[in-house]
C-alpha cells in the first residue's frame, strides 16, 4: 500500500489519507501559535509515516509544485492547496522508492536520485530510467545540478557524471574528485560547479580542477569533543548508511561533506565583498563560508542549530536555511535563528530544505515535512 500522510493543526483533527486516494495533503487550521524566533513560525506539519525518512525536496516554480522525496515514494504537491496532485513509486515507473535527490531542470524534466536503484526522469507522464549500463557512474544518486548549456551533473558513490544535453551521452568523472562519495553539487554564478563529497570540497571551473578538505580549515574543530565516526566508505568501496549517530551521540568527521551552495546575494548574505560565496555543511565541524580565499566556520558557538548540516538553502532575500541535527538554522548575515521540535518540527535531523516562490519554507525529517512562514 502507499504510505498515508496525516496533517495536523493545532487546534484541529488529526486527518489521514492514502496518498494514492486522496488529495488532501494540507486541509485543517494552521500551527498559527508555533512561533520561533523573529516571528518564524512552522504554519502546518505534514506527516508522511514515522519510519518514512524525507530525504529531498525541490520545487517547481513553472508548476506552482513541491517535490517531496521520501524513503517510500514522491509526492507532488500543490503549493497554493498543498493537495497531493500525484504519488509516484516504483509500481508507477520511479526507479526505487527510496528518493535521496530531486532536481527540475530548465526543460521541466523531474529527475529523481536513489539509493540503489539508479536515476529516473519524469515528464508529461512519460518516464526515462538510467542504470551503469547506460553510462551513469553508480546506482547510488544523491544530488544533482544543471548548468546555463543545459549540461546536467549527476553525484554518485562512485564519482560524478555528467549528461550532454545535446548529444544525451554520459561522461564520469572519478579521479579528478577529491574524494568519489559525492552527496552535493552546486552552480556559482561563473557556471563553475562545486561537489561536496566525503573527502572534502572539489570545484570543477570547464578547465581545471581544485579540492579543499579539513587540513585547509573546511570544518571547525572538534570543539565538543564528539567521537568519531567509524561509519564511512572513506577509502574504499564499502557500502554503508549515512547514520550520524554513535551509541544514541552525534559523531565528528568534518572532511564530510554533505551538501554545498553557492549563494545568489554574497554581499548581503556574508558580508565580505566577495564576488562569491560558498557555503559547505559538515559531519560535526559546522557550516564552512569560503569566500574565494579561505574558509570560515560557523558552529554552535555562533548560533548554529547543530554542527551536522545536512541541506542548504537560499531565499529571494539572500537568508541562508540550514538543515542540521538539531534543527532548522535562519541566517541574514548578522543573526541566527533556531527552529527545532519545540516550534513545530516533526524531527531534529533536517534532511532537505526548499524555498518556494511565496516565500514559505520547507523541511523534512523523519516522519514528515513542515511549512514555514518567516515575518
Amino acid at each position: 500500500m502507499t504510505p498515508g500522510l496525516i496533517h495536523r493543526g493545532l487546534r484541529g483533527p488529526l486527518r489521514a489519507c492514502v496518498l494514492a486516494l486522496c488529495a488532501a495533503f494540507g486541509t485543517g487550521p494552521a500551527w498559527g501559535q508555533q512561533v520561533g524566533p523573529s516571528g518564524v513560525r512552522v504554519v502546518e506539519q505534514f506527516n508522511v509515516g514515522s519510519d518514512v525518512y524525507v530525504r529531498a525536496l525541490a520545487v517547481e516554480a513553472a508548476a506552482n509544485a513541491l517535490w517531496v522525496g521520501t524513503s517510500a515514494g514522491v509526492h507532488e504537491v500543490d503549493l497554493a492547496s498543498r493537495a497531493v496532485r500525484k504519488t509516484f513509486t516504483r509500481e508507477h515507473g520511479l526507479a526505487n522508492e527510496y528518493v535521496f535527490a530531486i532536481a527540475v531542470d530548465s526543460r521541466g524534466h523531474k529527475w529523481f536520485g536513489t539509493n540503489a536503484g539508479g536515476m529516473s526522469r519524469y515528464k508529461d507522464g512519460e518516464w526515462k530510467t538510467y542504470f551503469p549500463m547506460h553510462g551513469l557512474a553508480d546506482y547510488w544518486v544523491y544530488s544533482f545540478a544543471e548548468q546555463s548549456n543545459g549540461d546536467f551533473w549527476i553525484g554518485t558513490w562512485e564519482g560524478v557524471s555528467r549528461l550532454d544535453r545535446l548529444t544525451g551521452s554520459l561522461t564520469t568523472f572519478r579521479d579528478e574528485l577529491v574524494n568519489e562519495w559525492v552527496y552535493g553539487i552546486s552552480i556559482d554564478s561563473d557556471d563553475r560547479v562545486w561537489f561536496a563529497t566525503e573527502g572534502g570540497v572539489s570545484l570543477f571551473d570547464g578547465s581545471k580542477w581544485r579540492s579543499w578538505t579539513h587540513r585547509d580549515g573546511l570544518g571547525a574543530p572538534n570543539e565538543q569533543a564528539l567521537p568519531p565516526s567509524k561509519n564511512t566508505g572513506l577509502g574504499t568501496r564499502s557500502r554503508h548508511d549515512l547514520g550520524v549517530l554513535r551509541g544514541g551521540n552525534a559523531t565528528y568527521n568534518p572532511g564530510y561533506i554533505f551538501s554545498i551552495h553557492a549563494t545568489r546575494h554574497p554581499v548581503s548574505v556574508a558580508g565580505t565583498g566577495a564576488k562569491e560565496v560558498i557555503w559547505a555543511g559538515t559531519w560535526g565541524g559546522g557550516v564552512a563560508r569560503f569566500d574565494g580565499e579561505r574558509w570560515t566556520n560557523f558552529t554552535i558557538r555562533d548560533g548554529l542549530a547543530g554542527n551536522i548540516v545536512y541541506s542548504i538553502a537560499e531565499d529571494a532575500r539572500g537568508t541562508l536555511w540550514f538543515g542540521t541535527n538539531s534543527g532548522v538554522s535562519r541566517y541574514d548575515g548578522a543573526t541566527w535563528q533556531t527552529i527545532d521540535r519545540r516550534s513545530g518540527l516533526l524531527g531534529d535531523h533536517v534532511y532537505a530544505i526548499a524555498v518556494a516562490p511565496s516565500g514559505e519554507v520547507w523541511a523534512g525529517t523523519r516522519g514528515g515535512v513542515v511549512r514555514m512562514a518567516p515575518h
